[in-house]
């Protein structure tokens, strides 16, 4: 820059500069606004100011650099905490610069701490893409079995989740078999361990059902559940998963795409396994229920033969009935031939009288006398015939309608039904007791006195841990050794290194 000797050129320089300045300034904001969008920045807080106009004003920095940042009162409004000095936050900001002291600086549009921030976006958005795959539809959701043999529970060995699910197992049902799956809850491999545990329980089909958790914790602390590949490993799992991750108010994608969501590992195990005590209630319920149908049955159908029996009349008696029409009938006939014969007679012994010799008349009606005299007497035969036939069919249809064989029927189908129900529990206690003895023997061959009898001993630090690699304790410390028959207190007097 060219400086002259007048004075008055003096003068007017300093203004001429001072405009080229701010025109300067605006057009290097016009530039970083218009060449920069909203972006994501992370970063440490410091200088952190809250004046009373409701901005707040504070540096950003990490370790190699720092920026001037500013939040204006809108967007205050929107924070979830308080912004403080040391704090560690994740930011969407717009480059700017301040024209007042010529300075780049970042305008926040939103804020939020970082770590649990960035993971919570990143479950949000694999839960959107997953849940639009269909990964969480109802329609891919397979019912627990209502009576499971074996249980897998896949989660840390030494967690506290194992030992509320096994305590809930042995109470609800004692008889059911657990097997664990080992596994890393939480660090850089958990989820693949998690992912082979399923595929492994997948492979063998020892278990009836699945339980997948852990205790509770942070959100970094749960993330293994929230990994796409555990995710996928539940949905193509075809052996129901009872998803139990956290407290009940942690909510993981395990949980959505699991078969069944816990609140609780407690609760898991309260859903995998019916109660055996109710169970038991209930059978014996339906045992009552069934023996008192079986003897209200038994004492209708009684009922249904004593009425039929009052209302049919013996076959005998309708015999004699139908022996007594008949003779009556017959009779009737006798005295009617009877009766026509002394008729005819009559008439006879009138034209004898009146007629002399008629010896030729009286042929002729002694001829047709004779005659309908026959036909009177094969119309009887034939009429006592019809009678008697009419008879022995009505006493065949009687023997035919005799309620005695359904009586014999219902007898014996009442009792086989009593034989069946009786086989029936005996085969069902003695599956029960079966079980039970397997139970029994599976437990005692892992039991850890089984290890003490053939020799061993269990050793464990005064801290009640137990040693398992020389490593864990020092010169001097006092060790516990447990053998079959007793205890022993020891102190570390050497230690060799394998």
């Amino acid at each position: 820059m060219a400086i002259s000797g007048s004075r008055s050129t003096l003068a007017k320089r300093p203004v001429k500069d001072i405009y080229a300045v701010s025109r300067l300034v605006r057009e290097a904001r016009g530039v970083l606004e218009g060449n920069f969008p909203l972006i994501w920045v992370e970063g440490e807080l410091s200088n952190v100011a809250m004046p009373a106009s409701g901005h707040i004003y504070f540096t950003l920095k990490d370790e190699a650099a720092q920026v001037r940042c500013a939040m204006f009162k809108g967007r205050n409004r929107q924070l979830r905490f308080t912004p403080e000095n040391g704090m560690q936050v994740l930011m969407r900001v717009r480059v700017t610069l301040y024209e007042g002291r010529g300075e780049f600086q970042l305008v926040v549009e939103h804020m939020e701490e970082a770590g649990s921030g960035a993971l919570q976006r990143a479950y949000e958005a694999l839960k959107h893409r997953l849940g639009e795959a269909g990964l969480f539809d109802e329609q891919h959701k397979k019912p627990l079995p209502h009576l499971p043999a074996t249980v897998g529970v896949i989660s840390s060995p030494d967690g506290a989740a194992v030992h509320d699910i096994l305590t809930v197992l042995q109470r609800r049902f004692p008889d059911v078999a657990v097997i664990l799956y080992p596994v890393a809850v939480q660090g850089a491999d958990s989820a693949q361990q998690i992912t082979d545990m399923i595929a492994l329980a997948e492979l063998r089909q020892e278990c009836d059902v699945l339980i997948v958790g852990r205790g509770g914790g942070s959100l970094e602390d749960l993330w293994s559940f929230n990994e796409e590949n555990v995710a996928r490993a539940i949905f193509a799992c075809q052996i129901p998963i009872i998803s139990a991750v956290g407290h009940e108010i942690d909510f993981t994608i395990a949980d959505f795409v699991a078969d069944v969501r816990a609140a609780t590992p407690s609760a898991a195990a309260e859903l995998a396994v019916p109660d055996a005590a109710s169970l038991l209630q209930k059978l014996q319920a339906h045992h009552r229920r069934l023996t008192i149908l079986m003897q209200q049955q038994i004492q209708m159908r009684q009922q249904q033969v004593t009425h039929l029996q009052r209302r049919l009349p013996k076959p005998s008696a309708t015999v004699s009935q139908q022996q007594q029409r008949f003779y009556n009938v017959e009779k009737r006939l006798h005295h009617a031939w009877q009766h026509a014969l002394m008729q005819r007679q009559q008439r006879v012994d009138y034209w004898t009288v009146r007629l002399t010799h008629p010896q030729a008349k009286i042929d002729a009606q002694k001829y047709k006398l004779s005659a309908l005299s026959r036909r009177l007497f094969d119309v009887m035969q034939q009429e006592v015939r019809e009678a008697k036939e009419h008879a022995r069919g009505l006493s065949q249809r009687l023997q035919a309608c005799s309620p005695e064989p359904e009586i014999q029927k219902q007898l014996s189908n009442a009792a086989l039904l009593a034989q069946r129900l009786h086989q029936q529990m005996q085969k069902n206690i003695a599956g029960k007791q079966a079980v039970s003895q397997q139970l029994m023997r599976t437990l005692s061959a892992v039991s850890p006195l089984q290890t003490l009898e053939r020799g061993y001993s269990i050793s464990t630090t005064a801290a009640g841990d137990i040693i398992r690699d020389a490593n864990s304790v020092g010169m001097g410390d006092e060790v516990n050794i447990t053998l079959q028959n007793g205890h022993l207190r020891c102190q570390v007097k050497d230690i060799k290194h394998d």
